[in-house]
């Protein structure tokens, strides 16, 4: 399981697993030492807090995943920044994603043949809990970008 979740990024430690019902909970932590601020590009090695934050991912075995992040808020250093604190970035998800980059596309593409409602039907039942307005923002802003 390390290996597949260093797929995912490699400063994330896997912690362990348990499964919940039909849902597999993978609990991970970043082991960065260090962060840059998003918003001016200085370093910093200061951690503010850490947070824990729950993504839902692609299922596994037949069950949905949901991935149990603990990362690091940090100070920003840069003291002309607006911003005092910035969270970690990672590529797999978004800044205020509550899904993987990769459930999202898999939800896009499944969305793509069959009306928002339908989707939504089959994506609750086997991928993972998805309302039919979820689909239709992930359509409306993969036609924004």
């Amino acid at each position: 399981m390390e290996e597949l979740i260093k797929l995912l990024d490699e400063k994330l430690h896997y912690d362990g697993y348990e499964i919940v019902g039909g849902e597999i909970l993978i609990r991970v932590s970043s082991i960065r030492d260090k962060a840059m601020c998003p918003y001016c590009g200085e370093t910093s090695e200061q951690v503010h807090s850490r947070r824990e934050r729950m993504l839902k991912d692609l299922p596994m075995c037949g069950k949905k995943v949901k991935i149990l992040l603990e990362h690091k808020k940090y100070f920003c250093k840069n003291k002309s920044c607006a911003n005092k604190t910035f969270a970690e970035r990672y590529d797999f998800f978004g800044p205020k994603a509550t899904k993987t980059k990769r459930l999202q596309s898999e939800i896009l593409r499944i969305a793509l043949t069959q009306s928002s409602v339908a989707a939504s039907k089959y994506l609750r039942g086997s991928v993972a809990d998805v309302g039919k307005s979820t689909i239709c923002n992930l359509l409306k802003k993969g036609r924004d970008e």
